[in-house]
């Protein structure tokens, strides 16, 4: 198993903290931790802009030759990654064991 990089946002991911939470993930792929897995298990919003930060991500990824899961999306989250489009170009598990299957 690769060795994989977890991030766990907490609370909301909107404008106020999305630039901090790329700038985190970025210096991670940068530093060749490109196999990336999103637990969703504590984040209660998600908006346009925390969107954007995990299709950046996808694509950073992508082109590191990595990977990128998402897993424990609630129902609202997962409503947004529905009406996206979201949920048809990412690999989103139901849970942290299933994510960690997909690496």
């Amino acid at each position: 198993m690769p060795n994989i990089k977890t991030f766990t946002p907490a609370g909301r991911l909107d404008s106020n903290n999305s630039a901090a939470f790329e700038k985190e993930i970025l210096a991670a792929i940068d530093a060749g931790e490109v196999h990336i897995l999103i637990d969703f298990s504590e984040l209660a919003y998600i908006s346009s802009a925390g969107l954007r930060v995990i299709l950046l991500t996808a694509k950073k990824t992508k082109a590191a030759s990595g990977k990128l899961v998402l897993c424990s999306l609630n129902d609202s989250i997962n409503e947004v990654f529905l009406v996206s489009g979201f949920n048809a170009i990412l690999d989103i598990q139901a849970n942290k064991d299933a994510a960690l299957a997909r690496f």
